[in-house]
């Protein structure tokens, strides 16, 4: 695609970053074929195409509206069209900027600014956890739209006492240990039963990605940052990984690097901590060779949902389904559209409910199909959202493998 920056920005960073990946894009429309929100509204610009075309107007000089605003925010970020895309678009980046030169042109509305800041300050808040636990506490009582976003309580079980000198870190993340604790315990019993020791930093908090794609990019790089100091002295003293159990949190801090490239004081360490980080699943090979014999799969069907942080994010595919397979458990992915987010998408389904709820339940009938007895998946968003729209028991694929060696 041929480019012209208006001089507003062709000296600047952003504008640079932004015509090196619009220079890729040939405007073949294969990315609209997948895209969610394309198929749900049937709009040009509500695809990666048309929004592609939007960011490459205000670069050009074309005053941004309302409207470009809208059309960006509809946009789940869930990265499809980059496995869909023959030419290499970084369209997750692209859009980044893009939504944040558009913020700085056109101002939100009162309203808007006012929930977009409660969800970037709240979740990842220490003030989190105790709202949450009163929301729990008078669950049976809140209309629906709020109970679709408080999760039941639910039971952490106890972490491993044993030490090991294989060690690997894991973020808690920040809205993970309040809605399901057992997520993180249950990882710490799974790894520690292959023999590997599971290290929180204490200091460790969001990954970023709540601040940072609510456009607040500077409070996710600070939040980033700190994460990077809590790891560092562990990363020094020679741990094997940093583990994500969360999608999403696994597909940003593997993007440190990139996010962080310009700053010279932390660009090395950044660069370092995305190298050492895997998502949980990465490990799945190893584990099953570790824990097959320790393991009593329960029986039946299990529908796997793959994130879309993990399948398009993190390009990840099949690894969950095929090594569950060999650990005994009856596991299977949707036969049509699992390659679709569910609508979760962060803090998505706080904003745009309508698409959200609609992608959810449509998501839920392809899994339907496979009348599985419980649903997985690999991100406390997808998890949630998709268990607000059935009475099928929604859980992290690690859980069931905990469930398991605490059967055998």
């Amino acid at each position: 695609m041929q480019t012209n920056l208006s001089p507003e920005f062709k000296n600047t960073v952003d504008g640079q970053q932004a015509e090196a990946i619009l220079r890729k894009c040939v405007h073949c429309g294969f990315c609209t074929a997948t895209c969610p929100t394309y198929q749900l509204l049937g709009d040009e610009l509500d695809g990666p195409r048309g929004r592609i075309y939007l960011i490459k107007q205000l670069l050009e000089g074309e005053t941004p509206t309302r409207k470009t605003q809208l059309h960006l925010d509809r946009c789940l970020t869930c990265r499809n069209c980059e496995t869909t895309c023959p030419s290499g678009v970084e369209y997750g980046h692209l859009i980044d900027i893009g939504r944040k030169l558009v913020d700085e042109r056109v101002p939100r509305p009162i309203g808007e600014r006012t929930v977009r800041w409660a969800l970037k300050e709240g979740l990842p808040s220490p003030l989190f956890s105790p709202a949450m636990k009163i929301g729990q506490s008078v669950r049976a009582l809140l209309p629906a739209a709020l109970k679709n976003k408080v999760p039941a309580r639910q039971a952490s079980g106890a972490w491993p006492s044993r030490t090991h000198a294989r060690k690997v870190l894991m973020l808690e993340g920040c809205v993970q240990p309040t809605m399901r604790p057992n997520i993180n315990s249950a990882t710490a019993r799974v790894l520690d039963a292959a023999g590997i020791q599971t290290v929180v930093a204490a200091k460790a908090g969001c990954c970023g990605a709540v601040k940072f794609h609510l456009n607040d990019q500077e409070g996710g790089k600070a939040e980033m940052r700190r994460n990077i100091d809590a790891w560092w002295p562990h990363v020094e003293a020679g741990v094997e990984a940093i583990v994500m159990n969360a999608s999403g949190c696994g597909v940003t801090v593997k993007d440190y690097g990139y996010l962080l490239k310009d700053d010279l004081a932390y660009a090395p360490k950044a660069e370092r901590i995305s190298a050492l980080t895997r998502d949980l699943s990465e490990l799945l090979p190893e584990l099953v060779d570790k824990l097959r014999d320790q393991v009593s799969a329960t029986a039946g069907q299990i529908a796997f949902h793959p994130p879309c942080t993990l399948q398009h994010g993190q390009q990840l595919r099949g690894g969950v389904e095929k090594y569950l397979g060999e650990l005994g458990f009856d596991i299977k992915v949707a036969r049509c559209e699992a390659h679709l987010c569910c609508g979760s998408a962060g803090t998505y389904s706080v904003l745009h409910p309508e698409i959200a709820y609609q992608l959810r339940d449509r998501k839920l009938a392809n899994l339907g199909e496979t009348n599985p007895k419980t649903i997985v998946s690999a991100n406390i968003g997808c998890i949630a959202h998709l268990q607000s729209g059935t009475a099928t028991p929604v859980r992290h694929w690690v859980e069931l493998v905990d469930d398991a060696l605490s059967n055998s």
